[in-house]
Order: structure tokens, then C-alpha cells, then sequence
């Protein structure tokens, strides 16, 4: 029943703002370093104490300006896509720096074309392939393709940016199911325009996410989608702020749009809720965020963590009402022996 709904669904709505534009791309002399991820950070106006973790990216963030972020390397793989391109007029996506992805744009997948609701007003998710094969330039002859995915996640909302108008916040996730690891890959997001943080008060932002998960120990690669939950503190912690977030009503699918049988008994595939780590150095003064979320299961009668990893995200808006971000989680896969599992999953948020 989802692959037919995915189908009949949003296919075809893509924000053309920005046409062809690229993004997530460095600045001219920019050495991509994420150290300078605090921005300015001092004082008692909620900004981080030491390093925040943020990924690479933007050198020299400000409240003001667009902000960008590209999962690090990390010597599995990942960490190798900082530059997307997605092209409205034909629906094609173009990911830069892996190799044997084919030498033309993605396409819309054509099993699962979106991980999003379809709501008018809402994000879109949009999934894409690349080629399965590409031919010798010299003799023809064809040659095979690795498998890779991305998903586009981009905003229902638009902001003036350099003269141009283009969406609010967007995020790209690119992964592969073809090595026996985790493949090579990458994230990107972004947020256009600047934030107005409040002094005081809280407020609360929801929406879905959608992401996939690779493994480490078999090949293949599953979709996953949720319903994602953020509350934020902007009164306390003096450091940081508070963030809260919990990540519910997951579920995977896979490649073909087939539900994935989830559960604690044998050969399903456990999901629980990912809860946000609550603490001060949570939040910095540019609106940027990053903290560790993890999940637990009942193993033999006990509580046991299952899965553990970290989320980033930004704050957007003159009224802070849009959230762009990113997580990552790692576990066992308990539906097969010695096998991990990642999950890499993408999130718009409206207040």
C-alpha cells in the first residue's frame, strides 16, 4: 500500500526557487573548518562554552546570513558529499565527488519518489537514484553503476537571499547500499536568510523526517520516515538554551517500498522512539544546534541502550519558526549476526 500512495503522491512539486543554483557548497577560500562553528560565542547570552561539535562548513557564522554544514569525514565513508545541485526544470539531482555514482544527474526514483506526507505547505522529501550504468566513451561497452540513494529535503517557505529567492532551509542525505561497510556518502543542510532568537519564552516545532539506513556486514539499504517533535528554552540554560526532541512512529521500508516488519521478535526490526539529550552547550547565539539522541530496548527482562549517535540542526527566522537538521544513529542489527546498522535521517520543522 505505501509504494502505491508514494506513487499517486508528491511527485512532481519541488519549490522551483533557485533553479539550478548549486548549494552546500564552500565559500571562495574557505577551508570548510567547522571549529569556528560558535560564531560568537561569549557571555551570558546563551552562546557555547568551548568547541560545540558542529560539523564542517560555514567558517564565520552570524544570526544574519545563511548558514551551510557537511557531515565530516569520518573513515568509513562518509563525509564525502559537500556539493548538490537540484535542477526544477527536469527534476534531476547532481551530487559531486563519488565515484562510480554515474556521470549524469539522479533521477526520481522510480519505487519510492518521496518520503514526505504530501501536506500543502509542508516539506518536501523527495528520493532519487543514480544511473545503473554509464558506457566506455571509447568503445561503447557498458559499465556498472554503483547503487546510490539521496533524499532532498527541501522548505515549503522561501526568503530572499542574494537577490534570489530560494527556500528557507533545505538538506540532502546520500548514501549507498553497494559495500560491504557503510559506503561512501554524505549530508549537507542549510539555512537561508538569518534568525531573530528570543530573549525568553519557549516555543515548539514539529514535522517528519525521512532518511536511510545502511549497514555495515551486508549490503542493501532501507528508507526510514517519523514524526520528529523539538521544544526549545530560550530563557535556560544560560549556556546554550534547552532543547528538547524526541523522534517517534518510525518506520522503514525497502528499496521497493515494502514496509519492513518492525518489532522484538524474530527477523523484525526494532524502532523505538529516539529521545534528545537535554543540557546546557546545547544552542548557539547564530541559532545553530547539536547534542547526542539515543533509543532503548528491553533485552532479557533489562533496559538496554540500542542505538547512540548525534543530531545538528539550525534555527531559522525572523519569528525562529523553521528547523533544519540532521541525525545520526548507529546500533546491532538484531535480524542478522554481526551486522551495524546507520541511519542518517533529514528534518524540516515548523513552529
Amino acid at each position: 500500500m505505501l509504494r502505491i500512495l508514494l506513487l499517486l503522491g508528491l511527485v512532481a512539486v519541488l519549490p522551483a526557487c533557485g533553479d539550478g543554483q548549486p548549494f552546500f557548497e564552500d565559500p571562495p577560500g574557505g577551508d570548510g573548518g567547522g571549529d569556528d562553528g560558535g560564531g560568537d560565542d561569549g557571555g551570558d547570552d546563551g552562546g557555547v562554552g568551548g568547541d560545540p561539535d558542529l560539523p564542517p562548513g560555514t567558517e564565520r557564522p552570524t544570526p544574519q546570513a545563511r548558514i551551510f554544514r557537511f557531515e565530516a569525514e569520518d573513515g568509513q565513508g562518509g563525509g564525502f558529499v559537500r556539493s548538490v545541485r537540484y535542477d526544477a526544470a527536469t527534476d534531476r539531482f547532481t551530487v559531486d565527488n563519488l565515484a562510480f555514482d554515474g556521470d549524469r544527474p539522479y533521477r526520481r526514483d522510480r519505487d519510492v519518489p518521496t518520503l514526505s506526507g504530501g501536506g500543502r505547505g509542508e516539506p518536501v522529501y523527495a528520493v532519487y537514484e543514480a544511473r545503473t550504468f554509464e558506457r566506455d566513451a571509447q568503445t561503447g561497452r557498458p559499465i556498472r553503476q554503483l547503487e546510490y540513494q539521496a533524499i532532498y529535503g527541501v522548505s515549503a517557505r522561501t526568503v530572499r537571499e542574494g537577490g534570489q529567492e530560494l527556500p528557507a532551509s533545505r538538506f540532502a542525505i546520500v548514501r549507498t547500499g553497494s559495500y560491504a561497510g557503510y559506503g561512501f556518502g554524505g549530508f549537507v543542510y542549510e539555512r537561508n536568510g538569518g534568525v531573530v532568537l528570543p530573549a525568553s519564552g519557549q516555543a515548539r516545532y514539529d514535522g517528519e523526517y525521512a532518511g536511510m539506513r545502511v549497514f555495515d556486514g551486508r549490503p542493501g539499504l532501507e528508507y526510514t520516515r517519523g514524526d520528529v517533535d523539538m521544544a526549545i528554552d530560550f530563557r535556560d540554560f544560560r549556556q546554550g538554551r534547552g532543547v528538547r526532541g524526541e523522534i517517534t512512529n518510525r518506520r522503514a521500508f525497502d528499496q521497493q517500498g515494502r514496509p519492513v516488519p518492525l518489532g522484538t521478535g524474530e527477523g523484525e526490526l526494532p524502532l523505538p522512539d529516539l529521545l534528545f539529550t537535554i543540557g546546557p552547550g546545547t544552542m548557539t547565539p547564530n541559532g545553530e544546534m547539536t547534542n547526542a539522541l539515543g533509543s532503548r530496548i528491553v533485552r532479557d527482562g533489562r533496559v538496554a541502550d540500542y542505538e547512540t549517535g548525534r543530531y545538528y540542526a539550525i534555527l531559522g527566522g525572523r519569528n525562529a519558526d523553521e528547523v533544519v537538521g540532521v541525525f545520526v544513529v548507529e546500533s546491532d542489527d538484531p535480524r542478522f549476526d554481526g551486522v551495524r546498522a546507520q541511519e542518517t535521517g533529514g528534518f524540516i520543522l515548523y513552529r
